[in-house]
């Protein structure tokens, strides 16, 4: 679906007929986060009782901030880390510290990341129920620097021919990282979404990111952020105006009436409601534009969460003549 911000029309089109819709000297950002097997199980020393660990933030070489999934799990648990392939010695852990809810401080008797392949599960949200066969499916294309505990998943639609092609056309494509924590999906309850917590996540623009960004917005082409975590990331790193080189925490929580000074367009996948990302895109877009969009996608039986279809939102977007709404059954709305 591509949504023109400014005029509310809306066209439907295949997500390989995106370069249709950008021009040269657009600039394309990613997310190059890669997803960890941050998944873990566990039993409980000395009864056995079984553990379930979601690893959300690295603090050190051996210790993790982690939900984890059990009775009794105060200061001082020891537990002992499964293994699903041969290993010469599982990890053995310890809670350091018991913080929000379910979160805990779990300390490793040694560092763990070596032991991804034997005891790591890939943290697949909670409505995929059936298992992946190839685990790079959760993870995009472009992906590299491993850190996040989900997928950024407005960059699964991208493979290398498309991003080969976008580039001979004349868009250039630049890498951020925010490394994905689950509570960028917690649900947010409160009637006021203002009083809603939203945790912090670890992101990172570099110079030369910085510096080709704002060149191409001098130039009058446009940031084209794909997903929320690269809106984040972005806005994160402005100074005055500017966009910096930024490498540290972010907790920007970007609510309607928020300011963009870097982001033009948004690539985004279709998110649940009472979600801090779907109130990012409708801080982007406005709600009740937002709102019409999403009905027209359920008319239309766009699919919806990680695996689902894309949206693309633009200010006076091209409406390119040959979208295939009509061939495929859609019409334009």
């Amino acid at each position: 679906m591509i949504l023109d911000k400014q005029s509310g029309n809306i066209v439907h089109n295949v997500f390989t007929e995106l370069g249709s819709f950008l021009k040269p000297g657009d600039v394309l950002v990613l997310n190059e986060t890669r997803v960890i097997p941050a998944r873990l199980f566990a039993r409980k020393l000395p009864s056995g009782g079984r553990v379930e660990i979601l690893l959300l933030r690295k603090r050190d070489e051996q210790t993790w901030e982690a939900l984890v999934g059990g009775k009794g799990l105060s200061e001082g648990k020891r537990l002992h880390v499964e293994s699903v392939g041969p290993i010469e010695k599982a990890p053995l852990a310890v809670i350091q510290a018991v913080l929000d809810g379910a979160e805990r401080l779990v300390f490793f008797d040694q560092p763990i990341e070596s032991f991804f392949p034997n005891i790591g599960h890939v943290p697949l949200p909670p409505y995929i129920h059936s298992r992946l066969e190839d685990p790079e499916r959760y993870q995009t294309v472009y992906a590299k620097t491993t850190g996040s505990a989900a997928a950024p998943t407005a960059g699964l639609h991208f493979t290398p021919e498309l991003m080969d092609r976008l580039e001979s056309s004349g868009i250039r494509i630049v890498t951020v990282n925010l490394h994905v924590g689950l509570d960028t999906f917690a649900p947010v309850n409160e009637m006021d979404p203002m009083k809603h917590k939203i945790h912090t996540e670890w992101c990172q623009v570099t110079q030369s990111a910085a510096n080709q960004i704002q060149q191409a917005k001098q130039r009058g082409g446009r940031v084209v952020a794909v997903g929320t975590t690269t809106v984040r990331t972005l806005e994160s790193a402005v100074n005055k105006g500017v966009l910096q080189p930024f490498e540290g925490p972010t907790s920007l929580y970007i609510l309607p009436g928020f300011k963009f000074q870097i982001v033009d367009a948004l690539l985004t996948n279709f998110h649940l409601p009472r979600s801090t990302l779907i109130i990012l895109v409708s801080a982007f877009a406005g709600r009740e534009m937002v709102l019409h969009a999403y009905e027209v996608a359920k008319q239309l039986n766009y699919r919806f969460y990680s695996f689902g279809d894309a949206m693309l939102i633009m200010g006076k977007a091209k409406m390119v003549k040959r979208a295939i709404g009509k061939r495929y059954g859609y019409g334009n709305a």
